[in-house]
């Protein structure tokens, strides 16, 4: 995989980082964005630099369209500058925030900054990349396993990232012509800072995540790290517009 080039939403921490950390490590090149933490981000930079790749941390709100044109812009000046290139390989759709409440109580307000987040700047922001996307590239989604399996409270979170798996079908569909395999990884209950490490630092909902997962407890971000890599590989050519659970066998 070396000399390729992965852009990864939310790469500053949590599954994003460790997605990149694990390309990093088999010689793909990070371009990554991060909404706030600036220095947080440099500092996922210096780590992927310590891996051997090179690496560059863009800002973005992927809930904020308005400013794609903008952001794609600085992709361009970036890859020129750093790549000396004029196009990417892979494409990570994987910033965004947790949701926890029950359908009855989410307000409207609610429901569209995970719209925004979830679908609309995903969807958007692809169709606005696909021009520096090369032929026969990649583009995973990250979906959530709270799309199979119910837990109350996490409806609304859970129907959007349905959403994105409907229309990770399509994109495979419509992109097939230019051979660019799409994807959707669904990561099942993982300890991270994600939804303020209530899966982490909750024992009661750990062990309970813990007992009700075939391979006997919860996830950790090399699991999905891993499956990123996996899934973007060479080795898996042949896979597209599949929704790939990752959960160890969660609420089976």
């Amino acid at each position: 995989m070396s000399h390729k080039i992965a852009l990864i939403t939310g790469g500053n921490r949590g599954l994003g980082k460790n997605g990149a950390l694990k390309l990093a490590a088999k010689g793909v090149d990070i371009l990554f964005t991060y909404r706030g933490h600036a220095e947080e981000a440099q500092a996922v930079v210096k780590e992927i630099e310590a891996l051997g790749a090179r690496a560059v941390a863009l800002q973005l709100d992927v809930g904020d369209s308005n400013t794609f044109d903008s952001f794609v812009a600085q992709v361009k000046e970036t890859l020129q500058k750093t790549w000396q290139r004029d196009n990417f390989d892979y494409l990570v759709n994987n910033a965004g925030h947790g949701h926890y409440k029950l359908f009855a109580e989410t307000t409207e307000d609610e429901f569209d900054a995970l719209v925004n987040v979830h679908l609309k700047g995903p969807f958007f922001l692809t169709q606005k990349l696909l021009p520096l996307i090369i032929d026969g590239g990649r583009i995973l989604n990250i979906s959530s396993g709270l799309t199979r399996m119910t837990l109350s409270g996490s409806g609304t979170y859970a129907s959007i990232k349905g959403a994105m798996e409907v229309l990770t079908r399509y994109q495979a569909k419509e992109l097939g012509e230019r051979r660019i395999r799409v994807n959707i990884l669904a990561p099942g209950a993982i300890e991270t800072d994600f939804g303020g490490g209530r899966v982490r630092d909750t024992k009661d909902l750990n062990d309970h995540i813990a007992s009700v997962t075939s391979l006997g407890r919860v996830g950790q971000p090399d699991d999905i790290g891993d499956a990123i890599s996996a899934i973007l590989s060479e080795e898996t050519g042949w896979i597209t517009a599949q929704r790939i659970e990752a959960s160890g066998g969660q609420a089976l």
